[in-house]
């Protein structure tokens, strides 16, 4: 499994630890997207990166820290294609996966330790979406976000002719 991670300045010792944790999983390759040691950015490029590559294919999952996670989940929530969770218990993190079929999860590295992260990222990575009567729901949420991602390429193309 390709994990695509990254981070704020508020994060990078979580990334870190995570990063390290991940190297240990048999299977698993995990880039980081940043942010670097001493490096400040504006958390939504960091979410925008990640959100994209998951939503292009090029990694499985995706993983975001920010302070709370709950600006990384925002962002990486505009990315077409994305679901993206907050989570930092063990019940959501598993039905972000199973129920909702989450590809990004997002946490807060001042809401949450390093024992508790990697304990929900590997349940996180042991849990597959299970369909059912989730589907439907899933098929929704993705329903919706065509009917807006439509119409907003109707606007643009409207504000390209000048019209």
């Amino acid at each position: 499994m390709n994990i695509a991670i990254g981070c704020d300045e508020a994060a990078y010792q979580l990334k870190m630890v995570m990063i390290r944790h991940l190297k240990t999983k048999p299977g698993v390759a995990v880039t980081d997207f940043g942010a670097q040691a001493g490096e400040t950015v504006l958390y939504p490029d960091v979410a925008k990166a990640v959100a994209e590559a998951v939503a292009r294919g090029d990694y499985d999952r995706g993983i975001l820290f920010c302070g709370t996670g709950i600006g990384m989940c925002i962002t990486a929530n505009k990315v077409p294609g994305i679901r993206a969770a907050v989570c930092h218990d063990p019940f959501s993190t598993e039905r972000a996966r199973k129920s909702n079929d989450a590809q990004i999860l997002c946490m807060g590295e001042r809401i949450i330790g390093p024992e508790l992260a990697q304990y929900l990222v590997d349940i996180w990575l042991q849990c597959d979406f299970s369909g059912g009567g989730s589907t439907p729901k899933v098929e929704r949420i993705k329903e919706i976000e065509h009917i807006y991602y439509k119409q907003n390429k109707n606007e643009q193309n409207k504000d390209e002719k000048g019209e």
